[in-house]
């Protein structure tokens, strides 16, 4: 398949324009050509040397991200920037970034897959960000302890051996259950305005802890990278779809 017709798919499946003033990242294909060749394409979280060159032994084409190498442009191509593209270029591989157009997607987007894992009914878009949004919001059939929640984000979840964090501020049980990935707790007052009985993100702030506390709203944080292998993985399943071969990297943060 031809970079330019995949992207193409892509940008449509995405909804890449909706998040084009919204988001840092120059979502889209970042690096290489619309003529290139794709017939193996890797997704990973990150677009990093280790990625790009586990990429380029996977003989992929197109390596396809959560986080990019292009945030708010890049004036030069030095030091990490170019080192990245670098990799890129020598293994003739083209990039492809998906940020908040994958966290937001209601069937294909991270927030969508941690529902999944909480078996969630109900489900509405949650997290609003310029008249978008980047999250989901669900319904549990069966009331959950707060402690089994995150139990079963600890066992499903690639932490890269951190503990799954839990703010124990909220109800005895868990029915609402509100998600932004990565660095989601922004939006908490979102949460706690919908009535919603816990936050689940990636990471945290300082101050999350007092506004959960204040506000009786548990506060789940399940690790930014953990939290964000779902969307390119639902990509990857996409991709072989459209018959393409796949692999996916997996470079746990901890974090």
């Amino acid at each position: 398949m031809q970079c330019q017709d995949l992207v193409d798919r892509l940008d449509a499946e995405l909804r890449t324009d909706a998040y084009a003033d919204l988001d840092a990242s120059a979502n889209g294909l970042q690096v290489g050509p619309g003529t290139h060749d794709v017939e193996t394409v890797a997704v990973a979280v990150d677009a990093a040397v280790a990625t790009i060159e586990r990429a380029a032994a996977a003989d992929a084409d197109l390596l396809v991200t959560h986080h990019g190498i292009s945030w708010g442009g890049i004036e030069r191509v030095t030091g990490r920037e170019y080192e990245r593209i670098a990799a890129l270029l020598e293994n003739d591989i083209a990039l492809y970034t998906s940020h908040l157009p994958l966290d937001g997607h209601q069937e294909l987007g991270n927030a969508a897959g941690v529902a999944d894992v909480l078996d969630l009914d109900d489900r509405d878009p949650f997290g609003e960000l310029g008249g978008e949004h980047i999250g989901q919001r669900g319904r549990a059939p069966d009331a959950l302890m707060p402690d089994t929640l995150r139990d079963r984000l600890q066992s499903t979840l690639d932490t890269g051996g951190r503990d799954v964090q839990l703010l124990a501020f909220g109800p005895d049980e868990i029915r609402d259950v509100a998600i932004v990935t990565g660095s989601g707790v922004d939006w908490l007052d979102e949460a706690v305005a919908v009535g919603a009985d816990v936050l689940v993100t990636g990471e945290g702030k300082q101050q999350a802890y007092h506004q959960a506390r204040e506000a009786g709203i548990h506060v789940v944080l399940a690790g930014h990278y953990a939290t964000e292998t779902f969307g390119v993985r639902a990509l990857q399943e996409r991709f072989e779809e459209w018959g393409l071969d796949t692999t996916f990297i997996d470079h746990p943060t901890g974090i």
